[in-house]
């Protein structure tokens, strides 16, 4: 049956739903790339909160949802930024998901990363900040997860220039039990973390950050890009050391910077592949055999939904993420920790929906209209 569709100009468009989805399959890890599905978290749509209140998270859902990726041979990065992280879910809640997540992982057998940064402060001095990594480095590393250290807020709003990162990163990575992943996270993603690496100019901020991992190699297993320039991520990756990956974290960009080109190619850990999981997995098997033609043909008509959830103001992309978990059936409501379900607007939806029932996303493609014709409903488009 028709949908009709609100457009960004008030009118309403019809829509043909798909009837069958995409035939995706689980399988076995990945032998050419490691990818990395940075996860959601899941809301209790029934605790009595506020946006104001620490996160109430569903923890049943919320690990159903790993093993769903765990299934399609995905690693899942974990309390990153997907996860809310700063953005509804405070560290205690990161904590909690960083034990019980790793937990699930070793029963399960799952590859998992987590996030480690300083979201227990809001500000302090270096000593005080490189406190803060260390206390969330100890609990992932007790957790027996690999670490992701993450961009600080606090360390944006209190270094004075590059040696203070140089400082604070030297310092962690001279402790790191493993090798771990550095995180670069643009300020699309975070406002509050402009300037990162001690200069707003990005070849001067690129130099610093090539500096922390020629100077700690061995302790870098590799760094994650989030900054959505194609070029600039190629043309870092060129200049790493000998055996330091670099993984993707170019929403818009992904599928030629996973492919890769004669001289390298990216890992990849997105935000992303929560909603593509099954199709992302399906993809880089096919790159697995060395069709990479296969592997575009497959991942390349995915960016357009991925753009989408991404647009301006990319932060609130999470917004999208857990729309289309709900509407994959992966939970039963479309509430999220700190209210962000009030993120992006109607108009928006009504077009992510479009796009991931095209790409057959949705395992059960009546659910996932009937879901969308009740939120239709509650903003009072009549069909």
């Amino acid at each position: 049956m028709t949908i009709h569709l609100p457009a960004p100009d008030g009118s309403l468009r019809a829509y043909e739903p798909r009837t069958e989805p995409l035939a995706v399959t689980p399988g076995t890890p990945f032998t050419s790339r490691t990818v990395f599905s940075a996860a959601h978290v899941v809301a209790d749509p029934f605790a009595d909160t506020n946006p104001d209140a620490p996160a109430a998270v569903d923890w049943d859902a919320t690990l159903a949802f790993r093993r769903h990726l765990w299934s399609h041979g995905l690693g899942v990065a974990e309390a990153m930024d997907t996860a809310q992280r700063g953005m509804g879910l405070d560290w205690a809640g990161a904590a909690e998901l960083i034990r019980r997540s790793a937990a699930e992982a070793r029963a399960v057998g799952g590859r998992i990363a987590c996030g480690v940064g300083t979201d227990q402060i809001t500000g302090g001095t270096l000593a005080e900040i490189r406190a803060a990594y260390e206390e969330q480095l100890a609990l992932v590393e007790e957790a027996g997860a690999q670490a992701i250290l993450m961009a600080s807020r606090a360390l944006a709003a209190t270094a004075t220039g590059p040696e203070d990162y140089l400082d604070v990163y030297s310092h962690l990575l001279r402790q790191a039990a493993e090798p771990v992943v550095l995180h670069w996270l643009g300020p699309m993603f975070d406002p509050a973390l402009a300037g990162y690496w001690g200069s707003a100019d990005l070849d001067a901020a690129t130099e610093t950050f090539l500096e922390v991992i020629a100077a700690h190699p061995d302790k870098v297993d590799g760094i994650k890009v989030s900054l959505l320039d194609a070029q600039r991520e190629v043309d870092l990756r060129r200049r790493l050391p000998q055996g330091v990956r670099c993984y993707t974290g170019d929403d818009f960009n992904y599928p030629e910077l996973i492919a890769g080109d004669e001289q390298g190619f990216s890992h990849a850990l997105l935000g992303i592949f929560d909603p593509l999981g099954p199709l992302a997995a399906q993809a880089v098997r096919l790159l697995d055999t060395g069709d990479t033609a296969a592997f575009r043909g497959l991942l390349d008509p995915t960016v357009e939904l991925s753009r989408h959830l991404f647009e301006t103001p990319t932060r609130f992309y999470k917004t999208g993420v857990v729309f289309l978990a709900w509407l994959a059936g992966h939970q039963t409501h479309f509430t999220m920790v700190g209210g962000l379900q009030s993120a992006r607007s109607l108009p928006h939806f009504a077009r992510a929906y479009e796009l991931a029932d095209g790409l057959g996303l949705f395992p059960d493609p009546k659910l996932a209209e009937d879901r969308m014709r009740t939120l239709l409903a509650l903003y009072g488009v009549n069909q």
